[in-house]
This record gives structure tokens, sequence and C-alpha cells, in this order.
């Protein structure tokens, strides 16, 4: 997937790690529109397929989001975009730690690397309202590294929940989703 700055990495990781996001396309398609007598043209950085519908998708630092041209810009692709019914979003720094926490749980995504068996055990255990701390041990005849890392990949699935805008740590609650 390609992007363009170090921010739009960050926005594919929020999105990869969003269940609801399907599929992701960079760099979709050129808007072209004539707006206050001038044709203007846009290419929107993302368009996510998402259980909930189309979202388009732009990645802006903070500070140039208040940019008048910026914000013309964006203000008439959010009207096009809305009128066919999709969403649209802009999207700008998320909160640091919850941006570290995705990072760090990124590492746990691919399903080829855990025990199908481990995970089953994790399941059948009740991990609901337990904490990171207090599972390294819970496995009989598992490393405490695997029983962990086998934690923190059903986290990355959402299979478990817990509190990601602090910092991950042992003190962390989980909870199984409704």
């Amino acid at each position: 997937m390609i992007y363009e700055s170090r921010l739009e990495l960050a926005r594919l990781l929020f999105d990869d790690f969003d269940p609801s996001v399907r599929r992701i396309l960079a760099q979709p398609f050129l808007l072209k529109a004539e707006v206050e007598g001038k044709v203007r043209k846009h290419i929107p950085d993302y368009l996510l397929i998402s259980e909930d519908g189309p979202v388009v998708v732009d990645v802006k630092p903070r500070h140039r989001v208040a940019k008048p041209e910026v914000a013309f810009t964006f203000d008439w692709t959010r009207r096009l975009v809305e009128t066919r019914g999709w969403r649209y979003v802009v999207w700008s720094e998320p909160a640091p730690a919850e941006l570290e926490n995705l990072r760090f749980l990124a590492g746990y995504r691919r399903d080829w690397l855990f025990d199908g068996l481990l995970l089953d055990e994790l399941r059948a255990m009740g991990l609901d309202r337990r904490t990171l701390g207090e599972l390294d041990d819970a496995l009989a005849g598992r490393e405490p590294e695997e029983v962990r890392a086998g934690v923190l990949h059903l986290l990355w699935r959402g299979e478990l929940v817990t509190d990601l805008s602090i910092p991950l740590s042992g003190h962390h609650v989980l909870k199984v989703p409704k």
C-alpha cells in the first residue's frame, strides 16, 4: 500500500486495526468539479471499503488543515463525496500513546505465526477482566512469552479489547467484546 508520509502510514495502521475496514485503496480517484466558477481537482489519499459503506479519507497534519486553501479543498471535497451517500474524513495526528500501542500490537498481527491450539487455550481460559500482567504464567506448560504474544495477537484481532489511549502495561484490564 502506498503512502506519502509517516502520517499516512499511521492512518493505514489504524485502518488495518479496524475490523470494519474490508479494503483500502490508495489515491483511488481524481475528483474534478466546478466550484465558484473554477474547475477544481483533488485526489483523496484513501478510499476505505467498510461494513458501513465507502469512506473517503484525506490525511493532513493538523497545522495545515486550517489553511484557507486546504480548508476550501476539503470543504468542496466533503460536499461532493457526501452527495454520493459516502462518508468523508479528514484525519490528522492521533494521540501519541494510541499510535505507539498500535505500532506495538501490529507486530502480533500475522495469524500464521501463532499456534492455533495456544489461541484456543487462551480463549477458553476466560480472559475477560483479567490484566495483562497476570497472564504470563496462566497456562501450565506454556512459556510466559508465548502466552503474552498470544494475548497480544488476540488484542490485535479484536477478540480482546483494552484501553489503548494510555501506554500498554501489565495493569491493563482485558475485556472480551460483546
